[in-house]
């Protein structure tokens, strides 16, 4: 699925905007390159997107390195929310 509109709220902007304040030049790189992969198809392999259990069965997620995640959730077959940014630990 090829989102055509990706959303997110002011919580995520300050997640997002410290998350990337600690991450390395080559960390802010391979980020960019998932997004992008994300941008084209959610559900791309390489970003082995998942759906959730338990209380965030509504949400997928998708990884962004070994240690990091994105979580999300499909509104419509257009639009995606941005949810939450970070370790296993912090996203549950």
């Amino acid at each position: 699925m090829k989102p055509k509109r990706i959303i997110f709220d002011s919580s995520f902007e300050k997640k997002f905007t410290k998350y990337k304040s600690r991450l390395t030049d080559n960390e802010r790189n391979k980020l960019r390159e998932r997004f992008e992969i994300f941008k084209q198809n959610v559900f791309d392999n390489r970003l082995k997107t998942h759906k959730l259990k338990g209380g965030l069965e509504e949400y997928y997620a998708f990884s962004i390195s070994y240690r990091d995640r994105l979580i999300f959730k499909l509104i419509d077959d257009k639009t995606v929310l941005l949810i939450e940014i970070g370790s296993h630990d912090i996203c549950y």
